[in-house]
This record gives C-alpha cells, structure tokens and sequence, in this order.
C-alpha cells in the first residue's frame, strides 16, 4: 500500500508550476512539462502509435514513452499537463496558405455560395442572381465608402450568374467596389474603383488576360493588376484587422505552422511589414514563405536578380516565428479549378477556356533553371493538361539533368489521371493536394463545364496513395476553410455539398488523412525532421482535441473541437486550462519530482537522493531507502 502511495505521489496527476527554492543553480534552469493522461498519438511510423506521456523542456521534445519513466530520469523543474482524456496529437499543418487573400478576405465581406466560417460567426452562402445582387447592394450599403474601394470576396458565376462592370455601377455608382472570384484568380471593378486606383485601358491594351470593358481581370490581367493597387489591397488598418482574424481562425483549428508558398504576392516590403506586425504579437503558431519566382523576377528584372535575393533572403528576414525557407521556389503553370481555367486535355462544355498562369517557354525555363541549381520546386497545378506539362518537363530535366530527391510537389491535383499518377511515381514527383473541390464544385461541375465522370473524380487520392507517393492536405484559404481536420474528413468520406457520396473507391484512411495534415505536410516543406510527429528532438508543437479521429465515427472527424494547441512548449487553451498547482500533505510537489522521504524528514527528489546516497534512481530503490528509516523511527 505504502508502495502504492509513493508511485502516486511521483507520478502525482496534479499540476503544478514549482519553485526552485530547493534547486542548485544548474537545476534551476530546467523546467520542463510532462504530459500524461490522454491518447497521445504520435504520428510516427505507419500506423497510430500511443505514447503514454511526453516530456517537453525549452520548446523541444525530450522523451517520448511510459509515464512510469517519466520523471525519474529528468532532472529540473516539472509542471505535470493532466490531458484529462482529450487527444494530443502534433500540431496541425498547413502547407499551402497565403496570408495576404486571408487579410482580403477576413477584412472586406464575403458573398460565396456556401457558408463561410469567420471569427465573428458565418457569413451565408447564396445562390441565384437576384439574390446575388441582393446581397451585393445590402454589403454596400454597409460597407462601402466613397474614398476607399471595398473588396467583396466568394462570387462565382455558376452559382451567381452574369457580373460585368456595367451591373456594378448600376448598383453601385458612387462606392468603389472590387468583385473577386471565388478563386481570387479574377476580379470585376466598377467605374468608381477604376477611378480610384488611377488605371487607365492603354495600360493592359494586347492582354488576352483583362477584358476593360467588364472591368473584368484574370489569372495574368490580374497578376498584372495586383501590384498597382498594392495601396488599396494592403490598407494597413483593413490589412492587420484581417491578419488578426487569421490568427483567431489559426488558432481555433489547431493551426501550429503555416507556410506561404508564393510570397510576394504583390509587394514584398508591404506585405512582409504587415506580415511581421502580426508575428511580432506572438501568436501560436510560425510561417514559413516560399518565395515566388515570377513575382520576384517582375520586379528585380530576371531570374538571375530574383534568384540573388531569394538566396540573401533568409538572413535578412528571418525572425523567431518567420522564416524563409531556403533554396525553395513557386512557379505557376495553369490557372484555377474555381474559375474553370484549370488546362484540360479533353477541354471544357458550356464555353469555358483554359488558362495558363506562366506562358508555356517562361514556365519551361523557370522549371529548368531552377532545377539546374538545386531547389525545391513547388509548382500551382490544376489541370490534366497543365499537370502533364509539369510531368513531361521534370521527365525532360531528368534525363538531361538527373536529379534524385529532388521532392517536386504539385499543389492542387484539381484533376489527374491514373496513368499521370504512375508517371508522378516514376519520376519522384510529390504532392499537396486540396480535397475540399469534391465537396465544392462536384455537384455543379457535373453540370456544367467538366461532366460527371470527371468532376466525381476530382482530387482522387488514394491513387497517390496506392502508388506510395508521399502527399500532405491543404485548405489554400479561401479556396476551403482552414480546417485541417475538414480537410482530412472530405479526404477520408468523398462527400459533396448536396450530401451525395461520390468515387467512394478514392476514399483514404484515416491514418493517411491525419498523415496530410502532419508529418506528410512537414515533409512537403522538408522539415519532417522539426516538425509533423512526436518525436525526441522535435519541436513541441502540439494540437490537442476533445476526442480522438481514430476512435470516432469517420463522419464526424469534422466536427471535432480544437481545445487548445501547445507552440513551442508554451500552452494556448480555448477551454479550461490542464494546469494548476497542488502539494501533498508533507508539502510536497509531485509534479515537480518531490516526494516525502521520512529518513531525511523533508521533500526529495528521488533522483537527487539517488545520486547522494548512491542507491538505484528507482520507485522501488527510494521506497526502500526512506521506508527502512520511517520502520526504524517508528519503534
């Protein structure tokens, strides 16, 4: 019994931050969390593997294990985390995120076809061109204002029908008002908006890409656009405001680590500025920036110019919680599956037209210059069309060039073949994929633009999975919401908006879903050696929820509340905290490795006593030691 009371006592479940007031100076300086008492899933290998608790000291990850060995073997400071049953698993990934459409989005409104989740409740989906307008004139009489344009996000026009600039300024003749698509690949402007932003019809007169008559600006035309109304997109006020919101939202869905793959989008200074005044408040999560290569080479002139200052980069901005990742780019081959401007081999019904983001040579010489000097090339694909491209390019540089490792990674995959996934295998190609189309566009693609046997087979990833081709999830905010945990539950169910199951012979397990949005999502921006997995050495980021994925009904994984995450080993709860304090009734704080030993009348810690008194650093060998002194005092 008194064997019993002692384990407890070590391996106490209250917790409890401890003064060093019986510390030597050395000790002092450690203090480290033990986590115990729920499903703590680790990530590691390929299956669920358990850990019964896990130590954290300094932000890293130092033991992984029985809880039993936990203490004893760590000297320091110890505040025990009790999970209290939830589910701690490693904090949530998200590889494809660009924080400058999250600021646009989160600060302007929003007018989609489906409900949209903000940090102030949801904005509602609608359908129908009346109803469109509708809700358009309600936003600008709200919002809108004479000397500023106001940017309304989520409009597409299977959903909306016909927009042109004459029916915004038939609607909206005073306020400035800037349209964007759903896949913030396109934008419409009133006559108001164009005035404001000081454009005129000679600037993008022989741009295939902007029709001037329906203030109409896509995939090039907009890229084109973008940088000159840079002022009005990045408005410092509206600009933090939405960096704030994408924090909360990060927050609220287990988000640990961002990366940006594309930055700049328009402007570097300005959006790396904003970017910092939002970090600067550490929040619970980090960003990593891949750098893009056509933005970058617009303003530095060529590719020998933007590639100097990628690689001088990291040293200049690199700070705590941003970085730039090193000899990574972005390149863009065809354009967005919203906008049905993604490159299909066997083309579109009802009128609709592929993009190319990149003119065909520009992309080619990109891909191989790069390739040539050994990056990491992350490349915005959609298409059959514009992913064979990609394909028949890296097969090109192989055979010129080998290259082995090299971990290319389309994102996207809004459509592929079978036979497009064994070339992606051959060659090494990896991925990060978007399942979130299926569940939007699947039912109204079927329709109209792609038909049914291809928009019910959009992103099928279980072909990846088959062929052993490493893949991560991501939401690209706004193209799906930052949910990492909606990502993996469209992966694993295949179920569209209407609630209709479709290719269910594509779904993944579960384990593989979790994969994406972990230790797979690590690799995609090859720190798989950081983060992604509970792991000795690793970063102590964390997600912890209210139940585990593996345990529940596949269909309600979604649904799963985020109770909190832990970032660099410090503690950011939604709910009630794990942590408190508690001493025994000698005064003792078990949390902290203290238990009474009657033979020195005072708190030990057992393996301080050990190394005194030269016995075992072990429950038993302490029992022993202090109990012989109490049955000695005793008679």
């Amino acid at each position: 019994m008194q064997k019993e009371t002692i384990k407890k006592r070590l391996m106490v479940g209250v917790l409890v931050l401890l003064s060093s007031s019986n510390l030597t100076a050395t000790q002092s300086d450690m203090k480290q969390r033990l986590y115990y008492g729920g499903d703590i899933i680790t990530m590691e290998g390929d299956k669920p593997e358990y850990a019964e608790a896990v130590i954290e000291r300094d932000g890293k990850i130092i033991y992984v294990g029985k809880r039993a060995s936990a203490i004893n073997n760590f000297a320091g400071e110890t505040e025990e985390v009790d999970l209290k049953g939830k589910t701690m698993m490693p904090g949530f990934i998200e590889p494809h995120l660009h924080p400058l459409i999250a600021a646009i989005l989160l600060s302007g409104d929003i007018i989609a076809p489906h409900d949209w989740s903000v940090p102030d409740g949801i904005k509602k989906g609608v359908e129908g061109h009346d109803a469109y307008i509708e809700r358009l004139k309600q936003s600008i009489a709200k919002y809108g204002k004479k000397d500023d344009v106001l940017f309304i996000w989520g409009y597409h026009q299977l959903w909306h029908g016909a927009l042109s600039r004459q029916i915004l300024n038939e609607i909206s003749p005073n306020i400035p008002v800037a349209v964007l698509h759903r896949s913030f690949h396109e934008v419409f402007l009133n006559d108001k908006a164009i005035e404001l932003f000081q454009i005129k019809e000679e600037d993008y007169r022989g741009n295939p890409q902007v029709e001037w008559s329906k203030g109409h600006f896509f995939e090039g035309g907009w890229q084109a656009l973008a940088p000159k109304i840079a002022p009005f997109m990045l408005n410092p006020t509206k600009y933090k405001k939405g960096l704030a919101d994408m924090t909360k939202l990060m927050e609220k869905n287990g988000i640990t680590t961002i990366a940006e793959p594309g930055f700049p989008n328009v402007d570097f200074d300005m959006e790396y500025n904003l970017l910092k005044s939002e970090m600067d408040k550490k929040p619970a999560y980090e960003i990593y920036n891949i750098l893009n290569a056509g933005s970058l080479t617009a303003v530095k002139g060529n590719l020998d110019e933007a590639t100097k200052f990628m690689e001088e980069a990291p040293a200049k901005y690199d700070t705590d919680n941003i970085k730039i990742l090193p000899k990574q780019v972005k390149l863009f081959a065809d354009g967005a599956i919203y906008s049905l401007a993604m490159q299909m081999k066997e083309g579109y019904s009802d009128g609709f037209k592929g993009q190319w983001m990149t003119p065909i040579e520009t992309f080619k010489k990109q891909m191989n210059y790069y390739w040539d000097r050994g990056y990491k090339i992350h490349i915005h694909a959609n298409g059959d069309l514009g992913i064979q491209l990609c394909i028949d390019t890296v097969r090109a540089m192989q055979k010129r060039n080998p290259r082995e490792n090299h971990r290319l990674t389309l994102h996207h995959l809004g459509y592929f073949t079978a036979d497009q996934a064994d070339e992606m295998k051959e060659l090494g190609i990896e991925a990060s994929a978007n399942p979130y189309y299926l569940w939007a566009l699947s039912e109204k693609y079927s329709k109209y633009g792609l038909g049914p046997k291809r928009a019910k087979n959009l992103v099928h990833m279980r072909s990846l999975k088959q062929r052993g081709i490493p893949f991560s999830l991501h939401s690209d905010f706004g193209m799906a919401p930052a949910e990492p945990l909606t990502l993996a539950w469209t992966a694993i169910n295949r179920m569209t908006d209407k609630e209709t199951l479709v290719s269910q012979d594509q779904r993944i397990d579960t384990f593989t879903a979790m994969q994406g949005i972990t230790i797979n999502a690590a690799r995609t921006l090859n720190l798989e050696d950081t983060i992604g997995s509970i792991k000795v050495g690793k970063r102590a980021n964390f997600t912890l929820l209210d139940e585990n994925p593996f345990k529940v009904d596949k269909m309600h994984i979604k649904d799963i509340e985020v109770a909190g995450v832990v970032f660099g080993g410090n503690i950011k709860m939604r709910k009630p905290k794990l942590t408190g304090a508690h001493r025994d009734a000698h005064g003792c704080i078990g949390s902290a490795g203290f238990q009474w030993c009657a033979k020195t009348s005072k708190c030990e810690r057992a393996w301080e006593l050990a190394k005194r008194e030269k016995f075992d650093n072990t429950p038993e060998a302490f029992e022993s030691f202090c109990k012989k002194q109490k049955q000695k005092t005793e008679r």
